[in-house]
């Protein structure tokens, strides 16, 4: 359970990003007065940066601005699928027809902006922590580790959704006017920053919810696998499961997988490579629970706004085997819509202290269970068909998903000489599909292996719009930075 010890480093981190952004804003003003006097804002970077703690409390000031907005991200994300719906307004993003809606718009701008604020303060560490007077050497590499581990997230984010963009570094961060550069570039910034961290921070972190080497390792997984440079993805996935550090959390039921794995008082699994934390106090907790649940569950004390659902009628619900004990995290409500609709109870806490940010629940970015699947996929594809290894690592995800020992072979185990390179690669990314629900998996592996348009269209019967593979530009980003034409800089559709 989250204990009180727990809560006393949540307590100590919301403390730390207080002092930070305090930091920062000050920052922020001096160099707004610059023509009057420099000094301050030297002699501020000067005195914070120098000891560790300082430099910590700057790396938890990354964290802020993410956590706030990485659960609208995973839900939007989670409605761009073949089995998921927004309701309301948000209807605006299943339709697949790209951003019609201004709230979308002005929505997708504000996820812009806090992914941009958080690779702002990560470059403010990377800059500075390396100059710190009292901070040992490898105090300065783990720091700067995590700050790049974070800046790689978040430029991971942005590259995917809105393709082209503005590379903000430590080295340009003061330069207002700055053109976008070409996704190749990003993602060599990502590759280059997930290299350093990997080599940098330690095997195991103080505290639970940081980063580790392995952390960084799986993020590279994932970013070869987005890439295309299979052996890389495998490669770097089998130095995880290799390290046997990681193991999957056994399951019997639908409630092992609501308080056992996504449970609001567990503090950590041995399923757990990297998530964002949250706690069960009052603006330091996760808000997906209000956004999903529906008061008729009881999953929540506070209701809900059952803002994203899906439908019973859908073939990806349809298809999918009613053994299959992830199904079950989908309950039918009729808030409405019919009969047939789906809200989903992966995330329960019946005890949360508020309605909007209450809540325990940790939102998983990173579990093993993705390592063993980004293996079998990469492995196939660089062996241009399935490996007895990498359908080894997709029946382990896949047992226990049916309450079997996933070290144990099963009736429900998959056969290698019943697949291909393509049939293969389909069944790991269906697999997925089931894993990561509201975990904001399931667009990027559409989009990433061009299957977007078939799945769409065999599942809700849209096509998708050319719009719609990229989010816009933010109007404030067009407006203010003058190295980008809002004619040209667009991007399409919009």
């Amino acid at each position: 359970m989250k204990n009180i010890n727990t809560y006393m480093h949540f307590s100590e981190h919301k403390l730390k990003v207080c002092v930070s952004c305090l930091l920062l804003s000050l920052l922020i003003f001096a160099s707004c007065e610059d023509i009057l006097e420099e000094k301050p804002k030297t002699l501020a970077v000067e005195v914070f940066y120098n000891t560790s703690e300082e430099v910590e409390t700057s790396v938890n000031a990354i964290y802020t601005p993410i956590s706030g907005n990485i659960v609208e991200q995973t839900v939007i994300l989670d409605t761009h699928t073949d089995w998921g719906y927004g309701r309301g307004s948000r209807a605006d993003y299943n339709n697949l027809q790209g951003f019609n809606a201004a709230s979308s718009i002005n929505n997708a701008g504000g996820r812009w902006n806090t992914f941009y604020l958080a690779i702002r303060n990560a470059n403010l560490v990377i800059k500075n922590a390396p100059n710190g007077s009292s901070i040992s050497q490898s105090d300065i590499s783990k720091n700067v580790g995590e700050a790049k581990f974070l800046r790689a997230f978040a430029y991971f984010q942005l590259v995917r959704n809105w393709g082209s963009i503005p590379l903000r570094t430590e080295e340009n961060m003061k330069v207002v006017d700055l053109a976008k550069s070409p996704v190749a570039d990003v993602y060599t910034l990502i590759v280059s920053d997930l290299s350093y961290a990997e080599s940098n921070l330690p095997e195991v972190q103080s505290l639970v919810g940081k980063p580790t080497k392995y952390s960084a390792k799986t993020m590279l997984a994932d970013v070869y696998l987005t890439l295309g440079r299979y052996a890389e993805a495998r490669d770097k996935a089998n130095e995880v499961i290799q390290s046997n550090k990681y193991s999957l959390v056994s399951v019997k039921s639908k409630t092992d997988y609501q308080w056992n794995l996504f449970g609001p008082v567990i503090v950590t699994t041995p399923e757990e490579i990297f998530y964002f934390k949250y706690s069960r106090q009052a603006g330091q907790g996760n808000w997906i629970l209000w956004v999903l649940s529906h008061a008729s569950t009881g999953n929540f004390n506070f209701g809900g706004a059952y803002a994203h659902y899906s439908d019973a009628t859908n073939p990806f619900y349809v298809n999918w085997n009613d053994n299959d004990i992830r199904k079950s995290l989908w309950d039918k409500i009729n808030f409405g819509l019919g009969p047939n609709t789906l809200i989903c109870s992966k995330y329960i806490d019946p005890n949360a202290v508020e309605k909007d940010r209450g809540a325990g629940n940790d939102l998983p970015i990173y579990r093993y269970s993705e390592v063993l699947l980004i293996y079998a996929e990469a492995s196939c594809m660089a062996s241009s068909g399935p490996t007895s290894e990498g359908i080894e690592a997709l029946n382990k995800v896949h047992r226990r998903a049916y309450g079997k020992d996933p070290k144990t072979t099963s009736d429900v185990d998959f056969k290698i000489s019943n697949y291909n390179k393509t049939t293969f690669q389909d069944l790991v990314l269906q697999e997925r599909a089931y894993e990561f629900i509201f975990e904001g998996k399931r667009w990027y592996d559409l989009k990433r292996t061009g299957k977007a348009a078939e799945v769409i269209k065999a599942a809700k019967g849209i096509t998708i719009a050319e719009k719609a593979y990229l989010w816009p530009i933010p109007v404030s980003e067009l407006d203010y930075n003058k190295a980008l034409d809002p004619a040209t800089d667009q991007n399409p559709g919009y």
